[in-house]
């Protein structure tokens, strides 16, 4: 009996370790899988009844019962600042030129704001909008049964308006990613989410339009030239990415980073943007295709940021003026402004003036469709562009360069990276005032603070979004170009802006620049 019972002992430890050796090695491959890869296991253990879409009448309960549970809303706490100006201070000059004005000893405060998430997987990773957490001190994120859990960001990318982040949880439910790809205009979709702070709620309508670019990101994100990702070529470009799909399921404030679902209850965007003039809902909303989120939230999971690959060119749609100006027959096709050294288009052998026709054989109508297909791609990857010079078509395959080998063409001009160094520490975006804001302020120059960047100068300085700027380094600037001329002049890693707040009166900061 002492026999059996030692023979015993050892077949179940045995058991046990072979078991645990078993879900170590699982967890491990798990955790090197793509998200879809990770989901396809998910539905293979755990089949369920596939969720048909109906015929006649429409009828989305059962893709509403699907997706709903896997839905959460997300709940940010951030930390602002109000803006104090001093009375005029003696001392305010000699605090502003040390990095110390008064406008920064403004009290903190507490604000709450809220949006919603997509649960990928069952362990919590949760996609949803970087415009939803981008400034979050703490994320709290809570389940259609009440469960609230508080989350991490894993990554999150401006360009995209996409953000990665986790919950400590197991066997939560998720929601199925399907294919944007094969989305047709006129198919019924529902936006789930939590709009207005109203719990989960459901919309219906169908996709309106595919392949939209309405400029909302291209407002923040800008990046020197280099990068070759742009409209066109000055030397600061947009690099932002938009190709939403256009629905008009009804969306509102809060569903910012919910789910967009076809009638099988698959996942096919992440909600962004609506176009209102009210700002609530108008009948235009507007979602990322979740293929091009795939990648994304693959490089935030394992790199933490987005690996982007770059073709190097900077380009502009074709329309009737440039049509007739460069005497072009198609109005089809991105026209080639610049070709960057050192980038795959330019060992391709693409040149100025050549139009981009096709990318892996489809059509190219505008930029989001090179945008969104280069967007799923990393620096090395390949991609066929067929390109027409002087009415021929030629084919080329173009090897996908990362940003610093892009960007290398401008290590031997100190000049112009100390500027773009200096520009991108500043943390802000800027357009040129119009002409009847220079004349209400009784100014001939300027450009107006659009967005201030968390972390970066303008922040910590206190000033705000509207400012009008019209003077930096003692030089009047109109533009960006103007705005990083005059930035190559800074003496000493100070920066001198002047500013008008308000007709007949200025303000004056000196910003000392680190390196």
């Amino acid at each position: 009996m002492k026999k059996i019972g030692i023979t015993l002992l050892t077949a179940v430890l045995g058991g046990a370790i072979a078991v645990g050796g078993y879900k170590l090695f699982e967890d491990k491959q798990l955790d090197n899988m793509s998200f879809e890869e990770r989901q396809e296991v998910y539905y293979a253990n755990n089949p369920g009844n596939e969720v048909m879409s109906s015929t006649g009448n429409p009828d989305f309960t059962q893709a509403a019962a699907a997706v709903s549970p896997g839905v959460v809303h997300i709940k940010v706490t951030m930390t602002t600042r109000g803006s104090q100006r001093g009375g005029g201070s003696p001392f305010d000059m000699f605090e502003e030129f040390f990095g110390m004005p008064q406008q920064r000893r403004a009290q903190p405060r507490q604000a709450q704001a809220s949006g919603s998430g997509v649960i990928l997987t069952p362990d919590g990773y949760i996609v949803t909008n970087n415009h939803v957490v981008e400034d979050a001190d703490k994320i709290e994120v809570q389940l259609t049964d009440k469960r609230t859990f508080e989350a991490k960001i894993i990554g999150r990318d401006p360009n995209t308006d996409l953000a990665l982040i986790k919950v400590t949880a197991s066997n939560l439910p998720i929601v199925k990613m399907g294919d944007s790809d094969a989305v047709q205009i006129g198919e019924w979709v529902l936006a789930v989410g939590y709009p207005l702070s109203l719990q989960s709620t459901v919309t219906a309508g169908i996709v309106s339009a595919k392949g939209r670019q309405i400029g909302i990101l291209g407002e923040t994100q800008q990046q020197p030239r280099g990068y070759g990702y742009g409209d066109e070529a000055p030397a600061i470009v947009n690099t932002a990415i938009e190709s939403f799909i256009q629905t008009d399921a009804v969306i509102n404030k809060g569903n910012s980073g919910g789910a967009l679902v076809n009638a099988r209850g698959e996942l096919i965007g992440i909600n962004s943007a609506i176009a209102s003039p009210t700002g609530v809902y108008a009948g235009y909303g507007f979602a990322i295709p979740i293929n091009l989120a795939k990648k994304i939230l693959d490089d935030f999971k394992k790199f933490g940021s987005v690996k982007r690959g770059f073709v190097g060119i900077t380009f502009t749609e074709i329309n009737e003026a440039l049509r007739k100006e460069k005497g072009i027959d198609d109005i089809r096709g991105l026209y080639v402004q610049e070709v960057m050294k050192n980038g795959g288009a330019e060992a391709a052998g693409i040149k100025s003036g050549d139009i981009i026709k096709k990318i892996d054989g489809r059509t190219i109508y505008s930029s989001p469709d090179l945008q969104e297909r280069v967007a799923r791609l990393r620096p090395g990857d390949k991609v066929k562009l067929t390109y027409e010079r002087e009415g021929k078509e030629k084919e080329v395959t173009v090897t996908l360069k990362g940003e610093e080998e892009t960007k290398s063409q401008y290590k031997d001009d100190e000049t112009s990276a100390s500027a773009t160094e200096i520009f991108n520490k500043l943390g802000a975006s800027f357009i040129p005032a119009t002409d009847a804001r220079k004349k209400e302020l009784g100014i001939n120059s300027g450009v107006i603070v659009t967005q201030v960047h968390r972390g970066g100068v303008f922040e910590y300085f206190g000033i705000e979004r509207g400012l009008v700027i019209v003077e930096v380094n003692g030089k009047p600037v109109n533009n960006v170009d103007d705005i990083e001329s005059a930035l190559a002049n800074t003496k000493r890693n100070i920066v001198r802006i002047k500013g008008v707040p308000e007709r007949g009166s200025t303000l004056e900061i000196n910003v000392p620049i680190e390196y």
